[in-house]
Formats: structure tokens, sequence, C-alpha cells
């Protein structure tokens, strides 16, 4: 089985990823893995979509919603551990700027102020990692694997600013996954007119069948300024006849339903 993910190796996409089984197939970007399921040039792929503490990946939620009619058919969460990296030869008193993903930076605010440096964004940690290779000045917030593949030292370990800091990964596919009897179903919903109450007249629908709704969430719609979409992740799965009834009373009532897929559920976030 050929898994695609977001990478480079040494990233945590790669870590969950691995998980599956098969052999790992790096990508550049979030969209270029959605593109090699599309096309078959691998049969899954794996993509970040929340992270405990940075919130959800909006290009994730983006494409599952407005640009493909792939399916969400498993979840994977981790825990971040977050690591600064310098080179063998670095002292941290040394460092004047840390490069690294803007996800890992936001979750170390708190260390990265106390050290009184410069930050810069880079496209992962994988590139920090190698952008800081034989540079004197300067360090990357990495993993473990990083650290080994790109030849430098841990400066400093576990240095996020919560402990329980932990990112939901999702396993994309053309189909989901049959019911297990434990699920989870993600749907993408928009109301057909701005009015009073509506949202909540269809949130009722969930609470009236009892369907225990574990997020919801709003993005712009990308159509008009205050126009607005829902992702929705409920528990059970989309053939169970009381999810079917419910959403099929929702129907008449939203512009718009997108069932993004139904998956085990993977235990709390």
């Amino acid at each position: 089985m050929k898994i695609g993910f977001f990478g480079p190796a040494g990233t945590f996409t790669e870590e969950a990823a691995s998980t599956l089984g098969g052999e790992l197939v790096p990508y550049d970007t979030i969209p270029e893995v959605f593109q090699a399921v599309h096309l078959r040039e691998v049969d899954i792929g794996v993509v970040p979509i929340e992270n405990s503490i940075e919130g959800s990946v909006g290009v994730t939620l983006d494409l599952l919603a407005h640009q493909y009619l792939l399916k969400i058919k498993g979840e994977i969460i981790i825990p971040i551990s977050l690591n600064l990296l310098i080179n063998p030869e670095t002292d941290l008193e040394d460092v004047e700027v840390v490069y690294s993903h803007y996800q890992p930076l936001s979750q170390c605010r708190m260390f990265l102020e106390k050290m009184g440096v410069r930050t810069q964004a880079t496209r992962s940690t994988v590139e920090a990692s190698d952008i800081i290779k034989h540079h004197k000045n300067a360090a990357a917030i990495g993993t473990r694997r990083a650290a080994t593949l790109y030849g430098l030292k841990i400066a400093a370990e576990d240095i996020q600013d919560h402990a329980s800091n932990k990112t939901r990964f999702v396993v994309i596919d053309h189909e989901d996954h049959a019911p297990t009897g434990r699920d989870k179903t993600s749907v993408v919903l928009c109301l057909s007119n701005d009015r009073p109450g509506g949202l909540y007249d269809i949130l009722g629908e969930f609470a009236g069948e009892k369907i225990n709704l574990t997020k919801i969430e709003s993005r712009p719609s990308k159509e008009k300024l205050g126009s607005y979409i829902f992702f929705v992740d409920l528990e059970g799965h989309h053939n169970d006849l009381k999810i079917m009834n419910v959403i099929n009373r929702i129907r008449s009532k939203v512009g718009y339903i997108k069932i993004l897929g139904s998956y085990p559920q993977e235990g709390d976030a």
C-alpha cells in the first residue's frame, strides 16, 4: 500500500503515516497529497486537520469541503513533543533566530519569548532543520527524528507551552470506512439563508435524536464576506438509521450538506 503524506521525512505527519504500515511517499504540500490520492498515484493520504492548541488546519478543511470528493477514512492522534535543535558546535546562548513551521512557533511562544530571539516561519519543521545546518546563530524547532536526519543536537526538549499538545491527522481515500460500532462522522453544511435560530434549528435535530456532537466549527464560505459554512463531527456512522434520518431532515433546511466520511473514532483529542 502506498501512503502519501505531507512531508518530508522527519515530520509529525510522517510519524502518523508510519503507524499505518506500507510505503510512505512524501509530498511538499497538503494539496499535493489530495491530488495524489485523487489521481490514484497513492492508495491513501495522511494530512493534519487539527491541533489541540492551535486549532484546525484550514487548507485541509477547505480541500475536503470545496475541491475534492475524497472521504475521511480514518483519524490518527499523536502527542506532539517539540524540541529546540541546534548544530553540535553551537551553544544555546549563540542563537539569534529560530526557524520552524508557523504552528510549532506559535505552540512554543512563551519559550521563545524567554529566549528573546527572532523567529522565521518555514514550510515544515524539517525545512527549518535543513536551513540551520552549519549556521552557528540559528536554531530550529522540530522532531527528534529531524535531529537525527540532519546531524543536529537537541538543546531543549518538550518546549511547547502546553503539555497536552496533540495533533489529529486524517486518512483520506476515495471511500470512507465501514461501520465498526465506535465511529465518528464528519459533515460540512451551510444554511440556505442567514436567519435567527437557523443553526440552532439544525443542531436541535441532532439533539432530538441524542446524537453527540464532538466538534462544530465555522469557516468562511469563500463566496462573500459574512457567509460561513459549518464543519460538524458527530458520534456514529452515516449508515446508522437515526443519523440517516437526521441528515435527510436537515437537507430541507440547509443550502448544502456534504458527508466528509465516517471512520473509527480514535480516543480523546
